[in-house]
This record gives structure tokens, sequence and C-alpha cells, in this order.
């Protein structure tokens, strides 16, 4: 279903509600846009059966619990053949201390995101997950000095296009 070209300004204001505020209730978004809960109800579950809404999960604060570094890899391959790509994903995945990749355009092939108790917990993820993946000629690291923003949503997504 291509639901996302369904959408009107009411759900995208209920998208933008619950973006902030996954566990708000029908009735608390229904107060916040001014319409019925049973209306945020029928129009949420329809959101959430086409996919548009994925899931609800928890934002956990990282530092809290001591994780104060980010640190970016950039990974380069040495091929770009279909079997090396599938063979370094599906051992990417298997990363525990990996809490994103992506495969990217440019010099880099692709691109991680670790986050770290200290530089000696990255020397630890380093030799123990990043250096035994499988067809890496290059790893580059880089650490975040200073988060300027964070966002799980983008706040143009909510505009009506």
């Amino acid at each position: 279903m291509s639901a996302a070209l369904s959408l009107d300004d009411i759900d995208f204001r209920i998208l933008k509600e619950l973006s902030a505020d996954g566990r708000a209730s029908d009735v608390a978004v229904g107060e916040r846009i001014n319409l019925s809960s049973s209306a945020v109800a029928r129009r949420r579950k329809m959101m959430e059966e086409s996919g548009i809404i994925g899931g609800y999960n928890v934002s956990v604060n990282l530092i809290a619990l001591g994780f104060s570094g980010v640190v970016l890899v950039a990974i380069e391959l040495n091929s770009q053949a279909e079997n090396v790509l599938n063979e370094f994903e599906q051992a990417v995945i298997k990363c525990p201390s990996m809490s994103y990749c992506g495969f990217v355009s440019g010099d880099t092939d692709f691109i991680i995101m670790i986050h770290v108790t200290s530089f000696n917990d990255y020397d630890k993820i380093y030799r123990q997950e990043l250096s035994i993946l499988p067809h890496v000629s290059k790893i580059r690291s880089s650490f975040v000095m200073r988060e300027v923003a964070r966002r799980t949503n983008p706040p143009t997504i909510f505009e009506r296009r």
C-alpha cells in the first residue's frame, strides 16, 4: 500500500505528537490536536497496519549509562563484489557494539556508529569486533567531540507536502 500518499494533515499532526511522545494515549493526542480519541485511535491503527508507524521504542540516555563517547567508523572494503558486500553485511550485523551501519557512496563503503564508555572500550571493540570483519582494507575512526543535535525524526517530515 502506498499509504504515504493517503495521509492528510491530521495524520501528520498525529505522527508529530507520537514522535514527541510514543506513549501518549489516544485521548491525550486528541486533546492536543482537537480530535476525538476514537478518531485518533482509528488513524493510529491505520498507520500501524500500513507500516507508516513501524513500532514504538524507548529513547535510552546512553550518557547516563556510561556511554559518553560516540565513534564514527569509516570502513573500506577490498572489493564491492556482491558476495563481498553480503559477507561483510552479515558479519557487521552480528557486532554487538554497533548501533548503526550504512552502505554509503564516496571513498568509504560503510559508516558504522559505536557508543563507547572510554578509549579503552573502543580499543577492545576495535580488536574484538571491527578488525575481524571480512574483506576490510581500511578502518578510519573519528571520535565525536560534541554532539550538536540528535533527532529520531526530522521536523520536515511532519510538514504537509
